[in-house]
């Protein structure tokens, strides 16, 4: 590796700092004398939320020079081998012979790219700093592997696409004291939010043929260069088809068997198991969120059929295009990104089938603590009836008589033949809810 490169990126990097960010909830901590791991799905907001913790340094009186920030999604570092990541450290100490390196608060983004990279992180936690910052679009920064490797000093801070709240600041959109008169622009925003998803550069983006744009290039990149380049997969067509069918069947347990019976009559070749592991892949990059259905007996959650969470709705949409009679798969789906990023380590997200179907049975340690449908509209009898139905069957089977029915725009409260309360409310509101 060249070192005169790497000193010209630390101080490019440096002179673009502060730079303008729009604000985002949870802001990464500083001063924890912990190694910081972003992870999440590309594009979500990982580095922006680093430089946030810049700009606060910056704001306290830190001096630039030290600020250490390494991008490894660049095609001249990421051909580097773990044994030549300690010439960035040479590299910057040559800059800066005078500046202390506990002083030093060092981000690394998108560091996964880079093999054994933990043990090169681990060593400047122990000899050099302790303000270490790194970032990646794989969920290995997740493994119990990294936890061991980094002996317990890592703290996670998972980052996901914007959430309703953030959007609506995006937006400049007051969901705090809001008033009577917001309300239009609340549910219109959220209309918006629901169909294109919350990726903080498509949110700022206004014409809707860029946003495709922009999302369809983010699924390429996923394709080739998160799945097909990092996992050695070549069968890149027959990839991008299988990751379109588990999309398009967002909601729904999902058949890996009943794919690879349609691959097969399609002729073309391709393993159930290397199926089953171009699916746990997709989930590695953060492209899905898998949901397991929920049953007392582990080896019955284990064996069941899952079904799979797209990461966005906008990137689904501008991979299968419009699709009719979607909004109620979108609705469920932002419901689920929301449970998932308010979930604790604590917390499991599961599916409930039985004769009916619950969409989510939270659990919170051992006990369930809420039980959810979710439906675009409550006004056809039908759909009422059977949203109720799924509901107090999972209720009895799970014991839990915390129950909601999410949906587009309507609140009531419902109480059943059995005295049990159904509580429904528009999403909107539910989402905003802190």
């Amino acid at each position: 590796m060249d070192k005169l490169y790497l000193k010209s990126q630390i101080a490019m990097r440096q002179a673009e700092f502060p730079t303008d960010l729009k604000s985002r909830e949870n802001p990464l901590p500083i001063g924890v004398e912990k190694i910081i791991t972003i992870p999440g799905v590309r594009r979500c907001g990982k580095s922006s939320k680093m430089e946030a913790v810049v700009n606060t340094l910056l704001q306290k009186g830190v001096d630039r020079k030290r600020i250490l920030w390494v991008s490894f999604d660049d095609e001249r570092l990421v051909t580097m081998t773990s044994d030549e990541l300690d010439q960035i450290i040479e590299a910057y100490r040559e800059m800066y012979p005078e500046i202390e390196m506990s002083e030093v608060y060092m981000f690394f983004d998108e560091i996964q790219l880079i093999d054994k990279w933990e043990y090169f992180v681990m060593r400047l936690f122990k000899h050099y700093t302790k303000n270490i910052y790194i970032s990646g679009s794989n969920a290995s920064m997740l493994s119990t592997e990294l936890k061991s490797a980094l002996r317990g000093w890592p703290e996670e801070e998972e980052t996901m696409p914007l959430s309703f709240r953030e959007y609506c600041g995006f937006k400049g959109i007051d969901t705090d004291g809001w008033k009577e008169n917001d309300l239009a622009k609340i549910r219109n925003a959220f209309i918006e939010y629901n169909n294109d998803g919350g990726f903080p550069e498509v949110v700022l983006t206004d014409n809707p043929l860029r946003k495709t744009k922009i999302l369809q290039t983010y699924f390429d990149t996923m394709l080739l260069k998160d799945l097909a380049e990092h996992y050695g997969l070549s069968n890149v067509e027959v990839l991008r088809y299988f990751l379109k069918r588990i999309m398009d069947n967002l909601t729904k347990p999902t058949s890996i068997r009943a794919i690879h019976g349609d691959l097969k009559s399609r002729g073309l070749k391709i393993s159930k198991d290397n199926l089953y592991e171009w699916a746990a892949h997709a989930c590695d990059i953060f492209m899905f969120v898998r949901v397991a259905n929920y049953s007392r007996s582990l080896q019955k959650v284990e064996s069941s059929q899952p079904k799979y969470y797209c990461i966005d709705n906008g990137l689904r949409s501008a991979v299968l295009l419009p699709q009719s009679n979607d909004e109620g798969k979108k609705l469920e789906n932002t419901v689920f990104l929301e449970l998932y990023r308010r979930r604790t380590p604590a917390d499991s997200i599961y599916y409930y089938q039985g004769k009916g179907e619950c969409d989510f049975v939270v659990q919170k340690g051992i006990e369930i603590e809420k039980l959810i449908q979710v439906t675009w509209d409550m006004t056809n009898a039908e759909t009422r009836k059977r949203e109720i139905a799924g509901l107090l069957e999972a209720s009895e089977a799970t014991g839990c008589n915390n129950l909601y029915i999410i949906t587009s725009d309507s609140q009531e409260e419902i109480t059943t033949e059995s005295g049990k309360t159904i509580h429904v409310m528009p999403a909107w509101r539910w989402l905003l809810d802190k």
